[in-house]
């Protein structure tokens, strides 16, 4: 693997997945196993054509089975799973069904037990393409004929566990997703590049269909954290409804849209989504922060003599803003916002048929403003 890539001028290292480990660990303990000799390193393949050599940990050799772990390796894209590790244990077994290697879940690696993710409900959550990789790569060992390891009734079971799983997992997305108990054994390419934002995103994504497979044909989307308890504690809705965008508030929209919502309940702190009134859809500063320009704009276009657009100029956040707007006599900028936030969804959308209204609120939690029609939505809700 070449270690390391740049981005925008930057030296940034690569790491790998979770699936990569439990890949990695499965067919180690595999190897040892059926031969006998102890191994430092496993060779594997990856969906993404890099080939790894993985350093192998916590190796036990026994009679009738062998363990070893894999450290994770997130690189410069470090997550809660870096540093800790993935285990597998290899065993020969009683063949229970036609199939000759089994692969299942231990401790610290968590169950699904909502719809909508791409694992049964009662089953580990250990991803399709991480499944695929680790029969891939044990069938590399036993071969396509495994009757050189195996007898007729005979099969390899593999069980991948974490040791740390389920205090990890907290620090997740799994306890949104319905996963209990562990982390997932995730990954589509076996890699981790530096600086990407699509395994979030995905995360988030993931939710959204999750609600949909269960029912529900109408959404509230917030940001993160503020916005959840805005909806909680302000509107008292029901949270079952509420999924957060993070930044990539246009991705999801487009997400929710695909999956077929028809009305989009959206409420964000001021600092969000006065980007979002100006087409702004990814809301990270790395990527666009015309806020001071924002607010000054509108509030020209409102009247506001020259002084008052000056000293929203100086304001270093939003939120220092909303207090000068609040003594003024432009409130009214905020449902302004609202409606221009709204505009710019739907014509982001350019569906006639998804109906959406916007909520803006202060750090305290404090409503500013609304677009036209946000209260009839909100009833639609309770």
């Amino acid at each position: 693997m070449e270690e390391y890539v740049y981005i925008d001028g930057k030296k940034y290292k690569r790491g790998y997945t979770t699936g990569s480990c439990a890949t990695g660990a499965a067919k180690a303990a595999t190897y040892m196993l059926l031969t006998k000799k102890k191994i430092e390193t496993i060779n594997i393949d990856t969906p993404k054509g890099i080939f790894l050599t993985l350093k192998l940990d916590n190796i036990v050799i026994m009679n009738n089975y062998v363990e070893c772990s894999i450290e994770k390796d997130g690189g410069d894209d470090i997550d809660a799973t870096h540093t800790m590790h993935i285990h597998a244990r290899a065993e020969i077994i009683k063949k229970q069904g036609d199939e000759d290697i089994v692969v299942c879940g231990g401790n610290g690696i968590g169950v699904v037990t909502k719809k909508g993710l791409s694992v049964e409900v009662g089953k580990a959550a250990i991803n399709p393409v991480p499944m695929k990789m680790i029969n891939s790569e044990i069938r590399k060992i036993i071969g396509d004929d495994s009757s050189q390891y195996l007898e007729q009734d005979e099969a390899l079971k593999i069980t991948i566990f974490a040791p740390k799983g389920e205090e990890v997992a907290k620090k997740t997305f799994n306890p949104r997703l319905g996963i209990i108990g562990g982390i997932s054994i995730i990954g589509t390419t076996g890699i981790v590049e530096p600086m990407s934002d699509e395994g979030w995103k995905k995360s988030l994504s993931i939710e959204l269909q999750m609600k949909k497979e269960q029912g529900l044909n109408k959404i509230i989307l917030v940001p993160g954290n503020h916005g959840e308890q805005f909806i909680k504690e302000n509107l008292n809705l029901d949270m079952k409804y509420v999924v957060r965008t993070s930044n990539f508030i246009g991705y999801m929209l487009k997400e929710a849209q695909r999956m077929g919502y028809k009305e989009i309940l959206m409420a964000g702190h001021i600092g969000k989504f006065i980007k979002l009134s100006a087409g702004i859809f990814n809301t990270h500063s790395k990527v666009a922060d015309a806020r001071s320009e924002i607010l000054v704009s509108n509030l020209a276009m409102m009247g506001a003599p020259y002084e008052f657009l000056k000293k929203i100029n100086e304001c270093l956040t939003a939120e220092e803003a909303v207090e000068i707007i609040d003594n003024s006599d432009y409130k009214d900028f905020y449902n302004l916002i609202c409606n221009k936030c709204k505009f710019k969804v739907n014509q982001y959308l350019g569906d006639d048929e998804i109906k959406v209204e916007v909520m803006i609120f202060s750090m305290d939690k404090t409503l500013l403003g609304k677009s036209d029609n946000t209260d009839s939505l909100v009833e639609v809700f309770r």
